[in-house]
């Protein structure tokens, strides 16, 4: 273990010089905002947060910029289905995805849609992926464009859905730069941007301004970088998603171990499930398709968004332990949606 006089900072990345590379950090009270710095991770270890004895009253009653997504708050969050329910009460979601030889990503998209609870789900996609669909996923209905390689154009009637979820796997064709304008000029609802939606927002930077209120992007680093501009450090890019976040009046979800919320009313949310086996092509798209199906589902965009970064992350941790970090897919992160579901119904 290699030594220096350089302390490690409780809210910043450490910077010229060498810290302690902890195996181990004991902390009070709660998480410090450097732990869950991407910057700083050869030096945190595994985190015990120890209790020292504050009034039971006096945390609660704090206002923090930062909050760490717990158990307590995915209980006050999550919503118990009335027996009496039918498939009308939680909504009708369109997926939006695919291209040649991108059909995966439409599949593991809508099938994460429907195992996260959406009432009815549709998915558009080019029309040599019709089959793909019909086969994989028999619970959706499909919407075929005209194009057999591309999206083009969608001509189903989109006041019929409740929530929207597109970019995995559309690639950045012209055409298909016309159908995401021309969605976000026809639906009012909350959008879900993802994969390619946003690199053709990064191309196409007047489409910003055409989000309907509430939609929630969710890039990873360099998705974020192409949209946003370069930062120095993470917590230079953790404002930056701050203030993109008021601008735009949408959601920022920027992946990673820890993946950050940041909402358009200022509050960051830092998100304590998943892990590294995620890390593989196809995890994003499952991301959308829960993050859709909870829009549809009536849960709003905060809401949608903590609850469904934090049980996407349990289902990996869930598919971890099945499969192991290196053989995990993001079809078990799927797979496992249903365990994770179990554990969050039983914190109530």
């Amino acid at each position: 273990m290699r030594l220096s006089l350089l302390i490690f900072p409780a809210d910043n990345v450490v910077v010229n010089g060498i810290a302690v590379k902890a195996d181990h950090i004991l902390t009070f009270q709660c998480y410090k905002l450097s732990f869950l710095l991407p910057a700083n991770a050869a030096y945190v270890g595994q985190v015990h947060v120890l209790d020292i004895g504050l009034h039971k009253k006096f945390e609660p009653n704090l206002t923090a910029a930062y909050e760490l997504v717990d158990e307590n708050l995915i209980a006050s969050i999550y919503q118990p289905r009335n027996r009496f329910a039918h498939k009308g009460n939680f909504g009708h979601a369109i997926i939006i995805a695919g291209s040649y030889g991108k059909a995966g990503a439409a599949v593991l998209a809508t099938k994460a849609c429907v195992r996260a609870g959406a009432g009815l789900t549709t998915v558009h996609i080019p029309r040599s992926a019709y089959a793909i669909l019909q086969a994989a996923v028999p619970e959706a209905m499909v919407s075929s464009d005209a194009n057999s390689y591309l999206l083009t154009k969608i001509e189903e009637d989109l006041s019929r859905f409740n929530a929207a979820g597109v970019g995995p796997g559309i690639a950045t064709a012209a055409e298909t730069k016309i159908l995401l304008k021309e969605l976000l000029k026809q639906f009012n609802q909350p959008i879900v941007l993802d994969a390619d939606a946003l690199n053709i927002l990064a191309a196409e930077n007047e489409l910003m301004r055409m989000l309907p209120a509430n939609s929630i992007l969710t890039p990873h680093p360099k998705e974020f970088e192409r949209l946003f501009g370069k930062t120095e450090n993470d917590l230079a890019r953790f404002q930056l998603a701050k203030q993109k976040a008021k601008d735009l009046n949408a959601l920022i979800v920027l992946k990673g171990h820890h993946t950050l919320i940041a909402t358009p009313g200022g509050k960051f949310y830092f998100n304590n499930t998943g892990n590294a086996g995620m890390a593989k092509g196809g995890s994003g798209d499952v991301l959308t398709g829960i993050l859709t199906s909870l829009l549809a589902q009536n849960y709003d965009s905060v809401e949608a968004a903590l609850f469904g970064v934090y049980v996407h992350g349990l289902a990996g941790d869930i598919a971890a332990k099945k499969f192991s970090r290196e053989a995990m897919i993001a079809t078990d992160i799927i797979e496992c949606l249903g365990e994770a579901f179990k554990l969050v119904s039983d914190l109530q």
